[in-house]
């Protein structure tokens, strides 16, 4: 009998369509940044060495939004008992396809905002090489008929990772007022960058060390 589809998995299927359109407006700015340069023409002035971009903006409260809905659905499934198969197959690739998407864009170097802040290109690469790993290991397990769906310390992570990207988003506001003037690679928002990333990586070898019984084997065929 086909599963339904719930209300916690339609808000997983809603990031996802959010985490789509994101990511088609990123490539749109990214275009025309390269041909027009007009996104520099909303960058505003904050005080002192400090500004924000009002395009940033409209993307981070977008992306804020489609990140409260992997809290939702999550609270929704546990608290009706709608926790299925599906919406813990779904729920880590909506929250994957949001985080890494972002990820990758905040390390792009734009030509219009070339003094914002940035996620370090090797922490965005760890961060992702750390899903990879995940991801192989929910398919090896899949094959086996076993669904490894998100534990506490993964969950954590997304946490994190949400919390550091909406700071970066922002061009480090409302750290900015402090760390201005630092090394781009010493601010409080790059040390959240680093934190997150070693969090990224201890969540995976957990993930490895809870779910080593998948790796070798037969499938339950």
């Amino acid at each position: 009998m086909k599963e339904k589809i719930n209300l916690p998995t339609k808000i997983t299927i809603s990031r996802i369509i959010l985490s789509f359109l994101l990511i088609v407006a990123i490539i749109v700015m990214y275009l025309a940044d390269q041909y027009t340069g007009f996104i520099a023409l909303a960058n505003i002035s904050i005080g002192g060495n400090s500004f924000i971009n009002w395009i940033m903006i409209i993307l981070f409260f977008v992306f804020i939004f489609a990140s409260a809905t992997d809290f939702l659905d999550g609270y929704l499934a546990r608290k009706n008992n709608q926790v299925t198969d599906l919406g813990k197959f779904l729920d880590p690739i909506a929250d994957k396809m949001l985080v890494n998407s972002m990820l990758i864009f905040l390390a792009i170097n734009f030509t219009s905002l070339s003094t914002y802040t940035k996620i370090p290109f090797f922490c965005v690469i760890l961060m992702i090489i750390r899903d990879l790993i995940v991801d192989g290991l929910r398919l090896m397990a899949a094959k086996k008929n076993v669904v490894i769906s998100a534990n506490i310390f993964g969950k954590l992570k997304t946490v994190l990772q949400m919390f550091t990207i909406a700071f970066v988003f922002l061009n480090g506001f409302p750290f900015s007022y402090f760390d201005s003037t630092w090394n781009q690679y010493v601010t409080i928002t790059s040390i959240f960058c680093y934190l997150t990333t070693i969090a990224s990586l201890v969540s995976g070898v957990i993930y490895v060390i809870q779910n080593k019984h998948v790796i070798g084997g037969k499938n339950n065929e």
